[in-house]
């Protein structure tokens, strides 16, 4: 038999637990599923289901081997999408959701790119901070500032925003600089509402230890450009990943605050759909997207 064959059936099979379900995904017979799972099971001299009368169930070692097929299923639509890229045009709409900030200010330089390599292709990029379920809003990819406990989703990292804290040379002046996060309890800090709890920030010191303080919260916003600008406008403290920041400090409108304290890193990720056939489009994008932010500076 055909091991990738036999793999493929595997994975389909223990996504919907039932070989019955698995054939007519696959457009095959029951008996050709049993068949192609036992052959593997043979072939690697190991039991991947628990069967009785009414269900089946992956066994420890077949749990194990489902993440295994899963990325080397993945890795072959990638290098095979790969080839076929090179053979034809990239072409059609790619629906994407992502942040406000970042679209605004990272993520429209990317999409640029990518679109005057690929003339054809058609972006409908839909800016929210809010989560957004990808069935509902029919989007192929979507770009968040954590992970999704959603497991139905494949989750790239893209890159570390490395979080500052910024405040207006007005703010200063008034009421000085904090010397270490627990100074944050007497200061006015304007806080992200999407994160939980929005009070709560983190830090590290010099040894690397972190360490969460609970500022004293004045201002609550789901907008990140709300922070920067009401912080800018000498309200209080705001955190807010660097590249939001750096700009307004080289002009002179913010001050960077409790420098010396290591900062909070939020990790980026590309969220999608897992399948074996990703469209091209939606390939050329990831990978494009991974290769663009591997080159991106962070701080």
């Amino acid at each position: 038999m055909d091991k990738i064959d036999c793999i493929k059936a595997f994975v389909v099979t223990a996504r919907l637990n039932s070989f019955t379900l698995a054939s007519e995904e696959l457009d095959t017979t029951q008996s050709a599923v049993s068949k192609k799972i036992a052959w593997l099971e043979n072939n690697l001299k190991l039991t991947l289901f628990q069967r009785n009368s009414r269900k089946i169930s992956l066994t420890p070692a077949g749990r194990d081997y489902q993440q295994y097929c899963l990325r080397l299923l993945d890795e072959m639509s990638s290098f095979e999408a790969k080839l076929t890229r090179e053979a034809q045009s990239v072409e059609g709409e790619i629906k994407i959701s992502a942040p406000s900030a970042f679209s605004n200010q990272v993520l429209t330089h990317a999409l640029k790119a990518f679109m005057v390599q690929h003339p054809k292709i058609r972006i409908n990029l839909c800016v929210s901070d809010s989560f957004v379920n990808l069935n509902d809003h029919t989007i192929d990819l979507a770009i968040r500032a954590s992970q999704l406990s959603d497991s139905n989703l494949k989750a790239k990292l893209l890159f570390k925003n490395h979080v500052h804290y910024y405040a207006s040379p007005d703010y200063v002046e008034r009421l000085g600089l904090p010397e270490t996060p627990a100074d944050l309890i007497n200061h006015q800090c304007l806080t992200y509402s999407l994160m939980k709890p929005s009070s709560d920030w983190s830090f590290k010191d010099s040894k690397g230890t972190e360490t969460k303080v609970r500022v004293n919260e004045s201002f609550s916003t789901d907008s990140p450009e709300t922070l920067l600008n009401m912080s800018r406008l000498g309200l209080g403290i705001c955190a807010l990943p660097s590249w939001m920041g750096k700009e307004w400090v080289q002009q002179g409108q913010l001050i960077e605050v409790l420098q010396p304290w290591g900062h909070q890193k939020l990790p980026m990720y590309l969220l999608y759909h897992p399948s074996d056939y990703l469209p091209v489009r939606l390939r050329a994008l990831i990978d494009f997207l991974a290769d663009y932010f591997a080159e991106y500076a962070i701080d």
